[in-house]
């Protein structure tokens, strides 16, 4: 509800108009201190800075068992030799033989017809090449048997050609692996590959790539099986199993047709010998870290000089053979630069994932946060996150952006962290995994402890205001809310979500942002419902509210309205309550002692955030009527300043205080303010007795609306309270003189009281504050000219009522502020002048004149003065 004064204001308009986005004024915050309804501020809930880095903190709600470890080995055996075979976490059953009835066989096929043979020998096994198994896998995508069966010895001498040749019945035949090329639709001939091979593998082809002589094995098949693995995996997704058969089909035959169309060319060949091959031998050969490390860069380098970095690199399977011997080295640095060098390289799959352990595992120590600045590894990790697939990839997801989390920890990463992206690709990664929340209605494996490490990640990135401009741009906030909903079971994300938002609603723009997203409102009191006893999450939800509603008036109005909402505050007030009595009769005299003066309890922090929510919304009129008519709040708010001292709990009592203040503004038909308004002013006599000026000041403004009734000005008398107010205006302080003006302004309207004023000083008090604070504060002014008309009237003399040295010093300042070009010839800023002017023209000048006038008809000056015209 707005006072007399602020409707007035809105009638006359100011000389100005402010823009949304423009700081406030000096003027306006003198007249939201003077406002009979005061919104109320608390600071953010701290969030202490863990000891250690790992994936969860000791604060999680995770146990050991359902969470990934955050310590692990790794060694160059935990790699594949191939990066490119498709990887699962699933035990496969064993596969139920069911031999394939063959119809109808001529003699020529009987013949043909392969019987079982005993099984090859391990040995060999382990032989085959990794782009051998590759295929097998790609095929077993199709049917596990062809439909036409080769005769052995035809395969035999098949195989006896050379390493790679095209066969008249258009099949392919690479390293010891047949293969029936595609047709032109994209499918096999007789739908299915066809593959032989004589059980050894050329055994110097290895060696023969490391000496520089050129050779075709695998390395366009591995290509392609890259991309085979990649739909593989996706096939997890619903879509029929033609339509993924078709896809797969025709990834293979884009890659064979690289195969066969881009040999590799003498210049790259020479490439390969001059440049690269003479660094894998030193890399080989060289003990001495430093030294290794530079080979590293160097060989980082002329890939890149080369074009070798990614998939297409012919020889990238040895080269990644050699980076993954070299990380049983143990060397931090130069398992920072063998990581970026294998990222490069875009591997897949387990090494992706052990590549990303290995950073995490880095990057877990401080110490190692210079190098990782040094090597730029950041670009490589946030290249992951944009590049790789999330579902296929999310274990390495996890570990990826643990580390990240680690580095965004540390305030020297945070603006090349946001220069280079990391806010956009975050909140996408953010986004893939609220849709496929939505659209399949469980979310994948990992996808909880991965939200963990990316809020955890914006949390910390949020303090930059660059940062906060891209989340707002993004339409971050939603998304956050909607992260929230999809996981509202996992506690530890949703505490996250609260610091994130915690911080982003203390400034006004995101505030803003949050308080048009609907859904918020009903989403928080939930939450609250839920984990009504997780103090860590359940303060950040508080806070929010209680910045929500402090600075938008809809916003009042739709928390409000939402279904048990006032029910819920009171509930999670009278849990912390509980709380807190308990803590307090366990503790011995020494640390009651020791507790005055230090910061809020988490269980105290709980209830000044409640009230705080409570104070927020009674401004609204409609919400503000019907708390003062809400026993259950009143009690709460008077059981409060019984049970906690000022000196136990500075914020939480001044905090029931203002909201008492806000409450008693409303005059209503069953206020339980006024039923218990003189049990208020008791306790508020309590808070008037200590030495807290902020505590005395919040006392007195409820007295400056309670002293409206008539039990509570005989309290003020009776009780001797007058004489505090008296004494307050000689604080110096505009704030304390102007509430103690109002309680005596109150008291003067009855007669019987006015005498009061000559108690202690009481009109030199009031003169003295009308010639400190009048020209620079003219609603004290004006405050001080209605307490002394009322003080004044009906007397036939006011130089008997005032005394003569207070009358003169009264002509000599009425006169001197009616004059309009002496009253407004100060050095404000200009909004600051332009509000004065306006108070001065419609609140001070109207009084003043009656008040001078009076003055003057009855009064003999020595000399003339200069006196306004009226």
């Amino acid at each position: 509800m707005q006072s007399a004064h602020d409707k007035k204001l809105e009638k006359l308009d100011p000389f100005y108009r402010r823009s949304l986005s423009k700081q406030k004024t000096s003027a306006e915050i003198i007249s939201e201190a003077r406002n009979a309804l005061r919104t109320v501020r608390t600071q953010r809930p701290f969030t202490p800075r863990e000891d250690q880095r790992k994936l969860f903190g000791p604060a999680s709600s995770r146990t050991a068992d359902n969470r990934p470890p955050s310590s692990f080995s790794l060694h160059a055996s935990s790699f594949e030799s191939s990066d490119s075979r498709p990887i699962s976490g699933t035990r496969l059953s064993p596969l139920e033989l069911k031999p394939k009835v063959l119809a109808s066989l001529s003699k020529e096929d009987e013949a043909s017809i392969s019987f079982p043979k005993p099984p090859v020998d391990p040995v060999k096994i382990r032989r085959v090449s990794s782009a051998r198994a590759r295929l097998f896998k790609a095929s077993s995508q199709g049917n596990l048997l062809p439909d036409k069966i080769f005769h052995l010895d035809e395969s035999k001498k098949r195989l006896k050609s050379e390493d790679i040749i095209i066969t008249g019945d258009s099949s392919i035949k690479i390293n010891g692996i047949c293969l029936t090329e595609l047709n032109s639709i994209g499918h096999f001939n007789s739908h299915n590959p066809q593959l032989t091979y004589d059980g050894d593998l050329n055994e110097n082809n290895e060696q023969a790539i490391l000496k520089g002589k050129p050779s075709l094995t695998a390395a366009h098949l591995r290509s392609g099986s890259d991309l085979m693995k990649r739909r593989a995996r996706a096939s997890s997704c619903p879509v029929s199993t033609t339509k993924n058969s078709l896809e797969l089909n025709k990834e293979v035959q884009r890659s064979l047709e690289e195969i066969e169309t881009e040999p590799e060319t003498e210049e790259e060949e020479a490439f390969w010998s001059a440049k690269i091959l003479p660094v894998l031998h030193d890399l080989e050969k060289e003990d001495n870290i430093e030294n290794v490390c530079a080979a590293c860069t160097q060989l980082h380098q002329a890939l890149e000089e080369g074009s070798m970095l990614g998939k297409r690199f012919k020889k990238r399977n040895i080269l990644l053979k050699t980076l993954y011997k070299l990380v049983d080295v143990g060397s931090d640095l130069l398992s920072l630069k063998l990581a970026k060098i294998i990222l490069a390289l875009k591997v897949s799959g387990k090494n992706l994932l052990n590549v990303c352990k290995l950073i995490f595992k880095i990057s877990r120590s401080e110490k190692n946060d210079s190098l990782i600045q040094n090597d730029s590894i950041l670009d490589s990790l946030l290249e992951v996150l944009r590049v790789e697939d999330l579902q296929t990839n999310n274990e390495a997801f996890l570990y990826c952006m643990g580390a990240i989390k680690f580095i965004s920890g540390n305030p020297r990463f945070l603006n090349e962290m946001i220069n280079k992206g990391a806010v956009e690709i975050l909140l996408h990664l953010m986004k893939q995994i609220n849709e496929n929340m939505r659209i399949t209605g469980a979310c994948f494996s990992n996808s909880g402890h991965l939200l963990v490490q990316l809020t955890a990640t914006i949390r910390n990135l949020v303090d930059l205001p660059l940062a906060r401009c891209k989340l707002l741009s993004n339409s971050a906030l939603p998304e956050l809310c909607g992260v929230m909903e999809q996981y509202t079971n996992d506690k530890d994300v949703c505490t996250n979500v609260a610091r994130i938002l915690s911080k982003l609603s203390s400034y006004h723009d995101c505030c803003a942002a949050l308080a048009d997203y609907s859904k918020c409102y009903a989403l928080f009191l939930s939450l609250i419902s839920q984990y009504e006893k997780k103090q860590d999450l359940v303060v950040r939800i508080v806070f929010i509210l209680g910045n929500l509603t402090a600075k938008n008036n809809q916003a009042r109005e739709q928390f409000a309205k939402e279904k048990g909402c006032i029910k819920t505050l009171l509930s999670l007030f009278n849990t912390y309550y509980e709380m807190d009595l308990n803590s307090m009769k366990k503790m011995v005299e020494e640390e009651e002692k020791n507790k005055k003066h230090k910061q809020p309890s988490e269980v105290e922090d709980v209830l000044i955030k409640v009230i705080r929510v409570l104070a927020n919304i009674s401004i609204h009129p409609t919400i503000g009527a019907a708390l003062a008519a809400n026993q259950q709040v009143v009690a709460l708010l008077v059981t409060t300043l019984e049970y906690k001292s000022i000196d136990e709990c500075e914020e939480l009592v001044i905090n029931a205080t203002a909201t008492i203040n806000n409450l008693s503004f409303y005059q209503v038909k069953n206020s339980i303010i006024q039923e218990r308004k003189l049990r208020i002013a008791e306790l508020l006599l309590k808070l008037l007795m200590s030495s807290n000026m902020d505590g005395i000041l919040e006392a007195v403004r409820v007295f400056g609306n309670l002293s409206q009734y008539d039990e509570i000005c005989d309290f003020i008398v009776q009780k001797n309270v007058y004489k505090f107010m008296i004494a307050l205006l000689d604080a110096k302080h505009q704030d304390v003189c102007f509430s103690a003006c109002g309680v005596l302004l109150n008291l003067t309207v009855d007669k019987d009281k006015r005498v009061i004023l000559k108690e202690g000083g009481g009109i030199k008090k009031l003169v003295d504050c009308l010639r400190d604070f009048g020209p620079t504060d003219w609603q004290l002014a004006c405050l001080v000219c209605k307490t002394l008309w009322n003080y004044s009237e009906n007397v036939p003399n006011p130089s008997s009522c005032f005394g003569d040295e207070d009358t003169n010093a009264l002509l000599v300042l009425l006169s001197s502020f009616l004059d309009e070009e002496l009253a407004l010839d100060y050095s404000f800023d200009r909004d600051l002048r332009d509000y004065h002017k306006l108070y001065w023209e419609t609140e001070f000048k109207p009084v003043a004149q009656q008040l001078l006038k009076r003055i003057q008809s009855h009064h003999t000056f020595l000399e003339p003065l200069p006196i306004p015209s009226f």
